[in-house]
Formats: structure tokens, C-alpha cells, sequence
């Protein structure tokens, strides 16, 4: 029986590159998303990969869905926290608001998702977790404070649950993507896209499936000595 994998924002940018990567690996693919129902359809009409709508901050609707995801497809195996925000500004034009939305989305939901599925894959002894970082969190960013410090947060928290879920043959890793070309990076003014594609060595914004290649390798079955790193798949722009 095929494995479950549960991707967090899996029906757009990487997190679809992802969902469609594992796929086509042969795992039965859950697919998170937070609130554009057209474009989910599409993505399910799509790839025929089933579709669960859920706010992942909210810890008890994170509970919920994965009983959802559980009752139709069976436990979850793995999990690729993926789902992120950004609410961009300066830290005199931020307003906690701002703060608190980029810190429940991306750092709060990679708890509320691994609480409501490590007890699971402790009885079965098995679990893969991958946890989207970023560049940002590695280097920082200007005007990216939240983002920055929930990122940087992944990384840490990656590390700390990698130690607890050893034992029990439960990895946990983080990959830190730089900049991608999906519709976040697009949203950036033109001319400071030019410059950030500047300082990258490979000379080019990377693929959202080269993340999606990266997932893959870290949750197979013979992963299983791998755990509490971090794969940087940034083109060489930052080496940590």
C-alpha cells in the first residue's frame, strides 16, 4: 500500500511541484491548501491529487483536517510543511499584525501539524518531515523581519524534533530554497528581481521541481539516515 504524504500549500508554486513530484514517486497524495477553491479544483482536476481545505495556523482545524486527510487516504507518513506567507515591511512600518499573521502561517503551523501526526508515526515506528525554510531564514533579508525570524525558526525547530523522532525511525529535515521562480517571486518589482538574479552564481531563479526533487530524495524509505539537516538549494547565492 502506498504511502500518504500530506503537503502543506500543496496546490501552488513549489507545493504543487511537490505534490505532483511524490505523485508520480507513488505516494497517495493529500494536498493542504488555505482558501482559493477555483484553484485548487483545477489543481485536483489536474493531477487528480485530492484537495483539503484547512487553515494550517489554526491548531484545532490542522487536527481536523488530518483526520480527514486520515479517514480517506490512511495515516500520514509523510509530511512536507510547505505553506508560507509573507507580509513584507520595515520594522517601523510593521504592525503586529503583520508579525503575528507570518509567524502562526509559517512557523506556528509546522507545530500544529507535527502534533497532530507524530504520535502516529511513533506507534508505526516510521515518519518523514520535511520542513520549507528559506535563504531569508539562513541570511536574513531587509524588510523581512517576520519572515526571517519564522524561517529561521524552522530551522531550529527542524533540528530539536530531528533528535526527539530518531528513535523511533522518524526523520526531520528543512530545505532553505532561494529564490524560485513561482508567482511569490513574481510579485517582486522587476528591478530588484534583476538584482537578485544578480547575485546568484548559477545566474538564473531557480525551479520550483528542483525543490520538489529535493523533497523526494529526503523522504524515500532509504533516507533513513538523514535527519536534522538542512539542504540549501539556492544556486550558490548563499553557502551556510
Amino acid at each position: 500500500m502506498a504511502r500518504v504524504a500530506l503537503v502543506t500549500g500543496g496546490t501552488r508554486g513549489i507545493g504543487r511541484a511537490i505534490s505532483v513530484r511524490l505523485r508520480d514517486d507513488g505516494y497517495s497524495v493529500a494536498a493542504n491548501y488555505a482558501g482559493n477553491d477555483a484553484r485548487a479544483r483545477a489543481f485536483r482536476d489536474e493531477t487528480g491529487i485530492p484537495v483539503f481545505r484547512w487553515d494550517v495556523s489554526d491548531h484545532e482545524a490542522c487536527v481536523a483536517g488530518i483526520g480527514q486527510v486520515e479517514a480517506e487516504l490512511g495515516p500520514v507518513d509523510v509530511l512536507v510543511n510547505n505553506a508560507g506567507i509573507t507580509r513584507d515591511g520595515t520594522m517601523h512600518r510593521m504592525d503586529q499584525a503583520m508579525w503575528q499573521a507570518v509567524i502562526d502561517t509559517n512557523l506556528g503551523s509546522c507545530f500544529n501539524m507535527c502534533r497532530a501526526t507524530i504520535e502516529g508515526m511513533r506507534e508505526r515506528r516510521f515518519g518523514r518531515v520535511v520542513n520549507v525554510g528559506s535563504i531569508n531564514g539562513q541570511g536574513g533579508q531587509y524588510g523581512q523581519v517576520n519572515y526571517a525570524a519564522a524561517k529561521s525558526g524552522i530551522h531550529g525547530f527542524t533540528k530539536a524534533l530531528a533528535q526527539e523522532g530518531a528513535r523511533y525511525n522518524i526523520t526531520v529535515n528543512a530545505i532553505a530554497p532561494g529564490y524560485i521562480d513561482t508567482d511569490m517571486v513574481a510579485a517582486v518589482p522587476a528591478n530588484v528581481l534583476e538584482k537578485i538574479v544578480e547575485r546568484i552564481p548559477v545566474g538564473r531563479l531557480g525551479k520550483a521541481d528542483e525543490i520538489a526533487r529535493g523533497v523526494a530524495f529526503l523522504v524515500a524509505d532509504d533516507a533513513g539516515f538523514i535527519t536534522g539537516s538542512t539542504l540549501s538549494i539556492n544556486g550558490g547565492q548563499h553557502m551556510y
